[in-house]
């Protein structure tokens, strides 16, 4: 055989084995504490659940809900500021880190949601507010009145008039960048509910990613356990191609120093909910995505059941950015439309409160779509999808291994997660709005057919159903998880390749 041929077939053989990008491996895996897997769920208390009729949700709410975030998967709920404020700035203006706001309740109810919730397994995370507090602070009237100790506890500097600020600090989101800490904080209350428990310190910050980065801490500085990664926010949208979204996951990781803990945010209180940015048919796709990817995970509130934006007027907000400016301004700068009352079920005000008026209206949207039609057995749900994902997130492959990502087509893509000995899981998304047809054939691990273990609810396979990875046929919107056993490595399939070009040499 001429080395030509040889040289041919070398090629021919090794082009078998080019493999979709890995941009994650799991020699950088977590396999320790429960936070880096974990799945946290955002509570916004003020529209959760109201156990008092006055429309406004509280700490009993919550801890008569529990259950839900039990039935759901996650593994903690973290809730937004409960602390003692006038409220002027929807609680993130803090009067007092030491005391529940008593819209919320009473440091006996906190206790019993504690309890609650550890009796359940879930775990507890405060929102703390270091970087600013409200001008009602005790710490703050000091400052102003140059009490010896605290002149420097804030920045001071003389206005140009009495109605014009001295800066524009209004409009630097980067202001998240400051950490106070106080030991007054450190109460026996609070030492005794941590202790002996592990915490999990997670930071905001809208910035560039270099900055964000550095929230992770270095060699010599500890950091946060992790930055909220807001870049599938920022830089995704409801047109954004397949390319683009890989481009937005691949940006964290490329950047993460090694031997840290991704993470995945799809939504928050500040921006429109994902169902309305993305696509109310793209719901199940984005959470099956980002449950899908290695790390932790964070859902807001109403994610789980693809609550859209509600419909509130200006009369009607809440949020003083939005109330304080113009009426013609107020449904592109209000953050009101994702805040309001979680739909419990189809009885008045959603199952969210009994009294006569509720602190934001519910939506009109609750009778179609809430958690107790969404419950029902046998009824593909959006919920019922949220519920095997978290299931799925617990298998080691999901945990441990490496990740894949290919783009198949403009609007669909595809990952893999892969573990020795264990079964290789795919997910395949097309966020288009025409049907496509895929392969697979780039990822090398996965066998000649897959099985489906999970499908969006406007999907018309099951579970069980058998794929091959040749072709595959998918609808627009439609996203799948399904999993095969692992071929033979790649290390042995390269060496395989150089044992035949060694015969090869050999008979020529």
């Amino acid at each position: 055989m001429s080395v030509l041929k040889i040289v041919a077939l070398f090629a021919t053989l090794l082009h078998s084995l080019i493999e979709a990008e890995v941009i994650y491996n799991s020699s950088s895996a977590a396999k320790d504490d429960w936070w880096k897997y974990a799945t946290y769920y955002q509570i916004y208390p003020r529209s959760f659940k109201d156990s008092d009729d006055d429309g406004m949700g509280d700490l009993k709410g919550i801890t008569s809900k529990l259950q839900h975030l039990v039935n759901a998967g996650v593994t903690a709920a973290w809730l937004s500021p409960i602390f003692k404020s006038p409220g002027i700035d929807g609680g993130y203006d803090v009067s007092d880190f030491r005391d529940i706001d008593e819209k919320f309740g009473t440091m006996s109810d906190f206790e019993q949601l504690i309890k609650t919730a550890h009796e359940l397994g879930l775990k507890i995370i405060l929102d703390y507010v270091p970087n600013h507090t409200s001008d009602q602070h005790v710490w703050f009237q000091l400052s102003k009145n140059k009490t010896a100790g605290y002149e420097d506890y804030y920045i001071w500097k003389k206005s140009y008039n009495s109605t014009t600020p001295p800066n524009n600090w209004k409009q630097i989101t980067q202001l998240n960048e400051i950490l106070l800490s106080d030991k007054l904080l450190l109460l026996p209350f609070t030492l005794n509910i941590i202790r002996g428990n592990t915490r999990v310190l997670m930071s905001e910050g809208y910035t560039d990613i270099n900055n964000t980065m550095k929230y992770y801490g270095n060699d010599t500085v500890d950091g946060a356990h992790f930055p909220f990664n807001f870049f599938i926010i920022t830089q995704t949208s409801l047109n954004s191609t397949a390319k683009e979204i890989i481009s937005a996951i691949k940006l964290w990781f490329q950047h993460m120093p090694s031997k840290c803990v991704a993470n995945w945010v799809l939504g928050n209180h500040d921006r429109d909910r994902v169902a309305t940015r993305l696509g109310l048919e793209n719901v199940d796709g984005y959470n099956m995505l980002t449950a899908f990817l290695p790390g932790a995970l964070v859902t807001y509130y109403g994610e789980e059941i693809g609550m859209e934006n509600g419909e509130v007027t200006w009369e009607e907000g809440q949020d003083p950015g939005a109330c304080n400016g113009l009426e013609s301004d107020f449904n592109s700068e209000s953050r009101d439309f994702e805040r309001t009352p979680f739909h419990w079920d189809s009885s008045v005000n959603a199952g969210f409160s009994t009294g006569n008026k509720t602190w934001l209206p519910v939506s009109s949207k609750y009778k179609t779509n809430n958690l107790e039609l969404q419950s029902k057995d046998g009824v593909k749900s959006h919920f019922h999808v949220y519920q095997d994902l978290m299931k799925l997130r617990k298998e080691d492959t999901l945990i441990y291994g490496n990740l894949n990502v290919e783009v198949l087509a403009t609007y669909v893509l595809a990952f893999t997660r892969e573990l020795d000995g264990n079964d290789t899981y795919v997910f395949i998304f097309n966020k288009g709005n025409y049907s496509t047809s895929v392969s697979l054939s780039s990822f090398k691990s996965l066998s000649g057919n897959v099985t489906v273990v999970l499908s969006s609810t406007n999907s018309s396979r099951n579970k069980g159903d058998t794929l091959s990875t040749a072709s595959i046929i998918m609808d627009a919107h439609e996203a799948i998880i399904a999993k095969s056993r692992s071929n033979v490595s790649v290390c042995w399939n390269i060496y395989t390749i150089l044992l035949i070009m060694v015969l090869l040499f050999r008979i020529s």
